[in-house]
């Protein structure tokens, strides 16, 4: 490793623990690299390898917990690893500054925006009232936050999720700091909000010559945004190089793996064309959904969205928040009835069933949800959870039942052993197959996978992926993929709508709508998918001769 006087931010051999018990368990283990001014440096790993905790580490933020066991982190020079919290606060902002990953959780909701930005202001003592106020409709300005004047006496329940993370951006380049931390920034926004943000750090970064360190799990974000690529394993650096270098010839098998599973860098998935004449599981005509206004008005949150899905095949159903995707899902499974419109699934017409039809209804389709921490019930083991859905729908012997599932949990890539475990006991991808397991033991003929693979990682993404395609091919099943991720969807499904405030936009095989579509939104959308940028244009040096942005 070649480090650099002029660096913004040297670690060097850098060992993080925490506290557990008795003992102490340690995560990071000799991590050493430079970021250099006006260049972005991408911290890139799975849940575990140690990349938040560096990052930490580096802004003085450790769990209370954690500790820097050894090691040195040099900020513009300057050894700041055994400085105390105190005299850390007073960098923080002024030379080093961090973007949350959460910006729902990371704005405090009682206090309005202005109150907020103008605090990193008043901390440093740079500016008097007056100025400050001018400096905060200044910020939030030059973060793209239309209205900014309105802005400012607003609440973030009142602002949107990509509004939410600008005013965090604002927050985080107020004194113009030497290097920006960004912690998987855009993880929790659409696709299209995605690239406006990381457009947007980009664009700071350009104007003003900060240094970026990019903590993320997502390889397309990293190839299109980064100068270097820093991997992590367990907590320790497995490659790093030029960002071009690490995608054309990786030289870890850990990395090649990452490179392999990433949906936006690796090639589609060949699929067979549907069959024409295959009947159809599901049919859907002029689905309206309208929702009550407090004010007596009406909320038309689908309008008139039709579409065929074939049985065995995968339908996606794309868009970003807002756009309908939730509101269809719900009316398939029977959880509300449609306004008006016709779903049809087998011989059931699902907006007319009622009491114990609806009910007999609900096994012929079942849903997976997005967060398997949070749709496993923690107090019951995975025999209870998996079992559950039989002492609803079937008249069976208690050993019938533990053979059913027995069998589903085989069926799903998970050992027996895990039956009588807790959720906790689990990791992110375990849990995703006992929801998957839950939901095929009463053999449904439709399920409906809601975003079920956005909340794990990508080497995990790819592994439920390939269980989904398999459990297809087997058992003859048809999916509704619900995902505002067009490189998953690219790689699973046959079929596509587009959704977009509440309208579908673009509807038939992945491969004419990708290739073909038929809206400017699908095509921003297919656009936003990262990795498409790589390679990047502009070293650090060739950006910071270009001066100011205009």
């Amino acid at each position: 490793m070649s480090t650099s006087t002029n660096a913004v931010l040297d670690v060097r051999d850098l060992h993080v623990s925490y506290s557990q018990g008795d003992g102490r368990s340690s995560v990071v283990h000799g991590v050493s690299f430079t970021v250099q001014p006006g260049e972005v440096v991408a911290l890139v790993g799975e849940s575990g390898s140690g990349k938040t905790s560096t990052a930490q580490a580096v802004i003085g933020l450790l769990a209370e917990n954690g500790r820097i066991d050894s090691g040195a982190i040099l900020l513009n020079g300057e050894n700041i690893s055994r400085w105390s919290a105190r005299r850390l606060r007073g960098i923080r902002g002024a030379v080093v500054s961090l973007v949350p990953q959460d910006p729902g959780s990371s704005l405090n909701p009682v206090l309005t925006i202005g109150t907020q930005v103008r605090e990193i202001l008043e901390i440093h003592g740079r500016l008097d009232r007056r100025e400050a106020d001018r400096k905060v409709i200044e910020l939030l300005n030059n973060v793209g936050l239309s209205q900014p004047e309105l802005r400012v006496r607003q609440y973030p329940h009142e602002l949107s999720g990509g509004m939410k993370q600008r005013v965090l951006i604002a927050i985080a380049i107020a004194l113009r700091p030497a290097l920006i931390i960004a912690d998987e920034p855009t993880s929790a926004l659409d696709v299209t909000v995605q690239r406006r943000i990381l457009d947007l750090i980009d664009d700071l970064r350009r104007e003003y010559g900060t240094a970026v360190l990019l903590v993320t799990h997502d390889l397309g974000v990293a190839a299109d945004r980064s100068d270097k690529i820093i991997v992590l394993q367990g907590g320790r650096i497995q490659e790093q190089g030029r960002t071009a270098d690490v995608r054309a010839s990786p030289q870890s098998a850990y990395t090649r793996k990452l490179l392999s599973d990433a949906p936006s860098l690796a090639a589609a998935r060949p699929r067979p064309p549907v069959e024409i004449g295959r009947p159809a599981a599901l049919t859907i005509t002029n689905l309206v959904q309208d929702f009550p206004l407090p004010t007596g008005k009406t909320f038309r949150a689908v309008d008139g969205i039709s579409f065929t899905v074939a049985r065995g095949t995968t339908h996606a159903v794309v868009g970003e928040s807002g756009s309908g995707k939730t509101t269809t899902i719900r009316s398939i499974a029977g959880f509300q009835r449609p306004t008006s419109g016709e779903i049809r699934i087998g011989d059931f017409d699902v907006g007319s069933l009622k009491s114990e039809a609806l009910r007999q209804f609900r096994r012929k389709v079942q849903l997976v949800y997005q967060n398997p921490w949070a749709s496993l019930d923690p107090r019951q083991t995975v025999q209870s959870i998996v079992e559950e859905p039989l002492l609803n729908f079937e008249a069976l012997t208690r050993d019938q039942r533990a053979e059913r599932v027995r069998a589903i949990i085989e069926r799903v890539g998970l050992p027996a052993a895990v039956l009588s475990r807790l959720p906790h006991a689990l990791s992110g991808g375990q849990r995703q197959r006992v929801a998957i397991a839950r939901a095929l033991v009463l053999e449904p003929e439709v399920v409906v996978l809601d975003e079920a693979v956005s909340a794990l990682d990508v080497t995990v993404q790819a592994q439920i992926l390939t269980l989904l395609a398999e459990l297809q091919r087997d058992l003859g099943l048809t999916y509704v993929f619900v995902s505002h991720d067009l490189a998953v969807v690219r790689q699973i499904a046959d079929t596509v709508s587009v959704l977009h405030n509440g309208r579908q936009v673009d509807y038939g095989t992945v491969e004419d709508v990708f290739s073909s579509a038929a809206t400017a939104y699908t095509r921003e959308l297919i656009e936003a998918i990262p990795g498409t940028k790589f390679p990047r244009a502009e070293t650090p040096r060739q950006l910071l001769a270009a001066g100011p942005l205009s």
